[in-house]
């Protein structure tokens, strides 16, 4: 094995590894990864942000329906309706938490976070094999592991779990992936294809990213094969199956997720959305020097780059900017890595060639040619923070960690000849000496402007103390391998302790778990009110009436906690949300800040017509009404069912009913309504708005309203409301359309009496199906696992692939 360092022609050993180091390394890596794991309980925090406000009431939501014998494929809780099975954050379709849900529909907070944290160990343990395969030195998987878990972006975004659990996988499908070409192995193949599932189900860009890699990793071993074409002959059938596999696994998912995309508020990004979602240069300054912007101080008075320090503006802040990897780590990457030239080796390139084009994509705008990848990737622009790259970024970090740890074991210090380096030698220690000097002079120039400058420098002045010590101990026992061997296990136990230190349970992902008290126990006056709130849904619910409610401005836990209760919401916090239903309610993301909440023309008020076929007729919110911003509108006949402190709840009685028969018909263009904010004037007790592409489906011959007409007297009742069914017993004195105002979405079916029926899209957002006179009972059933579901948005999204071509061949005609 031979280096590429310019003029080298030496041979870097490979070594062969005992069956003590082996379970050596094994029992390092699960020691740093339990201590870690044991910080947060220990210092009795969790998990912050996005991990209580969503990822916690999903997992919830998904172990109680479990429990109940159903597959949460609609949430009724949320949003008016929300399709889990088409969401990649729903965790319906990550087998080892829907598992974790099936066995623990009740887990506590803390055994949620060990669960999640947990995920790292595949990938961590990964290492492993993937180190000793190459022959490289045991010491060096652990440094790597324990970078891989606790560095950069690893640590400072555990919030985001859904990232976090495709994350995790990317080691050991790299290892599977090598192991299955190198060994032309179909059993590892199909090892790999499942294992790359995993990684890439929940369809985020962290997946997109790894799984683009895995795709350069296989081309890079066939273009590196002695006999290109004779190498890929051999193991064409093996990337077939591989790839058939993956398909087959990850088909339905994707579909179903490519299909909510189309009607969601996320379809796609343009490009000066994704770049404000660009990772600051100034960044790279906290992989030396972790604190020098004050990331990690818990009085949040963080002053690097985010939205308020950058003039050109950022979707960034300083969990997403932060990259540190231990002062050990940086170290060996500037001193051996980059001064003594050995990243730069034949064996590690690939590596060197994937950290340089993730940092060029994690720079975003920054970067020349970014826009041209942008528009022209497929992909990309899916996606709107091109920063997540950072967790890639972690990734080659972790493994240049880790094989600088292990040139270092294996042959001591570099060396800073010509004969090594050739003319490169002066170069390359500039080179490192400025991106020092850079870091530093980026901390002091963000401090500056923050009034921080002792805090800058004393971070950055306690990092190179910290260095020039281990210097002076690596390079006192470097020509020894005896004391090498002793030495870089310090190394190990000084990084782990460091990182564990610094990052676990930090400023960056952890708070008291008393601020999730909506999960655990409430206070006394919460806890009154939402009893009261029960009570009164739960009676109504005997009555067959099903009411709706708005729970907006309570602590950051509340805003999902209708997923735990059981409560029907209208808002809720999840940044994928049907488009027409944002822009004829205006729920906005948020639920937390009543300032966000938005009324368009269509929703003029919680007293309005829409409100009253949404069913709304309860408003919990954290302050009297008096006290709302001056956008919202009066409430006149609301009634205050509880208030006190942070818990008021009103009733608005309105006279909306959940269910009605129509009679009568007009038709609508649904899209063009909701586009100009109106709510078209009809009867709301014998007529229906049907969608146009809805007519063609209507059987029967409808009147139209005559002025003075005796109105039918129909009986509708809700007879059964489960999360993916909804039952009714309909008594009609003609035939009619039965509305049930629930969201209409792709995947619904109606059966009358057991007969399949259409469902209709009635009353711009609603559901409808055609009712013969009598008596009946109707079921509408939320299949979207159903091959005519499938079938159809398959269909969909060809078209709209064909569309764009169809355009293009067209344009040079007109």
């Amino acid at each position: 094995m031979q280096t590429s360092v310019p003029g080298s022609h030496t041979s870097i050993p490979t070594l062969e590894w005992s069956r003590r180091q082996t379970f050596l390394a094994l029992g390092l890596i699960l020691a740093v990864w339990a201590l870690a794991a044991a910080i947060w309980p220990l210092t009795g925090s969790v998990v912050p942000w996005d991990s209580k406000n969503q990822f916690y009431p999903t997992l919830r939501y998904l172990g109680a329906a479990l429990s109940n014998g159903e597959l949460p494929l609609w949430n009724p809780y949320h949003f008016g309706g929300h399709p889990s099975a088409a969401d990649p954050q729903s965790l319906l379709f990550t087998p080892t938490m829907l598992l974790f849900g099936w066995l623990v529909p009740e887990p506590s907070m803390q055994l949620f976070d060990l669960v999640i944290f947990a995920h790292f160990l595949p990938g961590a343990l990964a290492f492993i094999p993937l180190f000793r395969r190459r022959g490289w030195h045991w010491s060096g998987a652990v440094v790597a592991a324990i970078v891989f878990m606790l560095g950069g972006s690893a640590s400072a975004r555990l919030q985001h779990t859904g990232i976090i659990l495709s994350y995790g996988y990317f080691p050991l499908a790299l290892w599977l992936l090598e192991e299955a070409m190198d060994r032309r192995s179909y059993r590892y193949g199909v090892l790999f294809a499942v294992s790359a599932i995993l990684m890439v189900i929940g369809r985020d860009q962290v997946a997109f990213l790894c799984a683009l890699t895995l795709i350069g990793v296989a081309v890079h071993r066939i273009w590196s094969a002695p006999r290109r074409l004779a190498y890929l002959r051999s193991r064409f059938g093996l990337l077939i199956v591989m790839g058939l596999i993956g398909a087959a696994l990850l088909a339905v998912p994707v579909i179903l997720t490519m299909q909510f995309l189309a009607t969601s508020t996320r379809p796609s990004f343009g490009f000066g959305v994704a770049a404000m979602g660009s990772l600051p240069p100034e960044s790279l300054a906290t992989v030396l020097f972790g604190n020098i912007f004050g990331s990690l101080r818990w009085t949040y008075d963080y002053w690097g780059p985010d939205w308020h320090s950058l003039a050109e503006g950022t979707w960034t802040d300083r969990a997403t900017n932060y990259l540190f990897i231990g002062t050990i780590p940086a170290l060996f990457l500037l001193w051996h890595g980059i001064a003594g030239g050995r990243l730069f080796a034949r064996e590690f390139r690939f590596f060197l060639i994937l950290g340089l084009l993730a940092l060029f994509y994690a720079l975003g705008r920054y970067t020349p040619g970014f826009e041209m990848i942008f528009d022209h990737l497929p992909g990309v622009n899916l996606y709107r923070r091109p920063a997540d790259a950072t967790f890639l970024i972690n990734i080659v970090l972790a493994f240049s960690s880790g094989y600088l740890v292990h040139r270092y074991a294996a042959e001591g210090m570099p060396s800073w000849s010509n004969a090594v380096l050739g003319q490169g030698r002066i170069a390359l220690t500039a080179l490192a000496f400025a991106l020092v000097m850079a870091a530093i002079a980026s901390g002091i120039a963000f401090s500056i402007e923050g009034g921080h400058v002792l805090s800058s420098l004393t971070e950055a002045g306690g990092g190179l103390l910290a260095a020039a010590l281990v210097m002076a101990l690596v390079a006192r026992f470097g020509a020894s391998p005896h004391r090498r061997e002793a030495l870089v296990l310090a190394l190990i136990v000084l990084t782990g302790a460091e990182l564990v230190g610094r990052h676990a349970a930090s400023a960056l992902n952890a708070e008291p778990a008393e601020r999730y008290t909506v999960f655990a126990k409430l206070p006394p006056e919460q806890l009154q009110g939402l009893q009261i709130l029960k009570r009164e849904l739960a009676e109504r619910h005997n009555e067959g009436e099903y009411p709706r409610v708005e729970i907006l401005g309570l602590a950051g836990s509340w805003q999902n906690a209708s997923m735990v209760l059981e409560i029907e919401d209208i808002i809720g916090y999840n940044p994928l949300r049907l488009a027409d239903y944002e822009r004829a309610i205006g729920p906005g993301e948020n639920a937390e800040d009543p300032n966000l909440r938005q009324f368009p023309a269509s929703f003029r008020g919680y007293e309005c017509e829409l409100a009253g076929l949404l069913g709304l007729d309860y408003l919990v919110l954290d302050r009297p009404v008096q006290k709302l911003p001056r956008h919202f509108p009066h409430l006149a006949d609301a009634e205050v069912v509880y208030g006190t402190g942070k818990m008021w709840i009103y009733r608005l009685n309105t006279s909306g009913r959940r269910a009605y028969v129509a009679h009568h018909v007009q038709a609508v263009d649904s899209e063009e309504f909701i586009g100009a904010d109106e709510l078209p004037d009809f009867d709301r007790e014998t007529e229906v708005l049907i969608d146009q592409a809805s007519m063609r489906l209507l059987k029967a011959h409808y009147a139209p309203v005559r002025p003075g007409a005796e109105k039918p007297v129909d009986k509708v009742k809700i007879v059964s409301y489960r999360r993916n069914s909804v039952t009714l017993d309909v008594e009609s004195a003609e035939h009619g359309v039965l509305v049930l105002h629930d969201i209409y979405y792709p995947g619904w079916e109606a059966r009358v009496d057991g007969e399949r029926r259409p469902v209709l899209r009635a009353n711009l957002l609603f559901r409808g199906v055609e009712v013969p006179a009598g008596t009946h009972r109707v079921e509408f059933s939320f299949r979207p696992l159903s091959i005519e579901n499938l079938v159809a948005a398959a269909s969909d999204l060809v078209e709209t692939e064909e569309a764009p071509i169809q355009t293009a061949i067209a344009a040079p005609v007109r």
